[in-house]
């Protein structure tokens, strides 16, 4: 059962006055549901490989095979994955509030995890700020791909990637890389999303990882209202107006419950 937390006042009558919530949600939030950050992923075979080798446009040209075995070995941890209370709850959120308020409330997801949990949970429209393990591309032309069957069930070293049915090219991860520059589109939806938003609620991210760790700032500076829900202090707490030490499965679960008490 999952534990109840008592969930701010001051968050509450936050919430209780905003027309459109923001959820920004990094690794603490997959982390729940078991799946690995980034690089805790580098475990077993991989954990011989720099992140550079599997991560960056160079890795790619230099072994396609290895990286592509490495993304489907991390698309099968996830596949095999859950999505945690916290997912289902920010899924609910807009209708807790909307009831709650007697008035539509508009609720949006930003997410820097590469996993669709918050899709399985319920969440329509969520903007993946540094891609998605579910979105494959052509590496030569960009033009949106499909898996050729399920990921591997064992960890492999070497899987050739399929190829593009359009120009041969092969298949990627749709995944941003070191070195990249974030989706162009996703990007400026995000600034729009935040500028637009009354309530910021920053979840289980580190603060650290730019541009990402940016558009809590952003938000601040434009008068916003920014609650963080994480267990640790991060390098965004001294910056928001309320840090929730909670997990964002205990914390996002009894807020949805406390706004469908009212």
């Amino acid at each position: 059962m999952q534990e109840k937390a008592t969930v701010p006042r001051q968050l509450l009558d936050a919430l209780h006055n905003a027309k459109r919530v923001l959820v920004f949600t990094g690794a603490g939030m997959s982390a729940e549901s078991g799946i690995p950050t980034f690089r805790d992923a580098l475990t077993g075979y991989w954990s011989q490989f720099d992140p550079h080798q599997l991560a960056s446009p160079e890795g790619w040209r230099q072994d396609k095979a290895r990286v592509w075995a490495w993304y489907e070995w991390r698309r099968g941890l996830v596949s095999r994955a859950q999505p945690h209370a916290g997912h289902v709850a920010v899924a609910q959120l807009a209708r807790a509030l909307s009831a709650a308020r007697n008035l539509p409330v508009q609720v949006n997801v930003l997410t820097q995890n590469v996993d669709d949990l918050h899709e399985r949970a319920g969440s329509n429209d969520v903007q993946h700020l540094h891609g998605s393990l579910f979105q494959p591309r052509c590496a030569n032309c960009g033009r949106p791909a499909e898996f050729s069957g399920p990921p591997p069930d064992l960890e492999i070293s070497s899987l050739e990637p399929p190829h593009c049915s359009q120009c041969g090219g092969s298949i990627r991860p749709g995944v941003v890389w070191f070195g990249e520059d974030l989706p162009g589109q996703v990007w400026s939806r995000s600034h729009k999303l935040v500028l637009e938003c009354d309530v910021l609620l920053v979840v289980g991210t580190s603060g650290v990882v730019y541009p990402a760790a940016a558009l809590p700032l952003l938000a601040r500076s434009n008068d916003k209202w920014v609650a963080e829900i994480n267990p640790e202090v991060s390098e965004l707490s001294s910056e928001v107006q309320l840090h929730w030490a909670t997990s964002a499965a205990s914390g996002l679960s009894s807020l949805v419950n406390a706004l469908q008490a009212v």
